[in-house]
């Protein structure tokens, strides 16, 4: 390759590696926070709204918060709190973070109770609580080893076309 080439390459491959490492840590950290110190809940998986969100590996999951609990304007979709009887707070919709499979797990089937942890400054961070998680190891390992590989073979481009 050319110089100019390799510069480019190597550039792209080191900013797009440690950007996705980066990610891949931020994401790790969030999740591991969120277990240990977010406010646990029961959740309910309920089902898509729309159709086109209806083949979404990731479960749909509605929880109440306590009403002390703020969220960011429009970061939150509530439902109506009389959907809840006597249910203190008020119930948000959201999605867990972390791996989810290509295939929705059985036991996340619409009507299905979990346990997860949430983050009281922003009820929409949600993740599934330790037991409930699915395992989420083997993504977590690709996705640092791409970004680990494409970092390495960002630098070894850069230190070529230097030389």
């Amino acid at each position: 390759m050319e110089t100019p080439t390799t510069l480019v390459g190597g550039a792209v491959l080191a900013a797009f590696g440690s950007a996705l490492l980066l990610w891949c840590a931020v994401e790790l950290r969030l999740r591991h926070q969120l277990r240990r110190r977010g406010v646990p809940a029961t959740a309910q998986v309920v089902a898509d709204p729309d159709s086109a969100d209806g083949t979404d590996s990731s479960p749909l999951l509605s929880y109440a918060v306590e009403p002390s609990a703020g969220a960011a304007p429009g970061a939150v979709h509530e439902l109506r709190p009389a959907s809840v009887p006597g249910g203190p707070g008020r119930l948000v919709l959201a999605r867990p973070r972390g791996h989810t499979p290509l295939r929705r797990p059985v036991r996340l089937a619409p009507g299905a109770a979990v346990q997860v942890a949430y983050d009281p400054r922003r009820p929409d961070r949600v993740v599934l609580a330790a037991h409930e998680e699915l395992p989420s190891l083997p993504a977590d390992l690709f996705w640092a080893l791409l970004g680990t590989s494409a970092l390495a073979g960002g630098l070894t481009l850069l230190a070529v076309a230097l030389r």
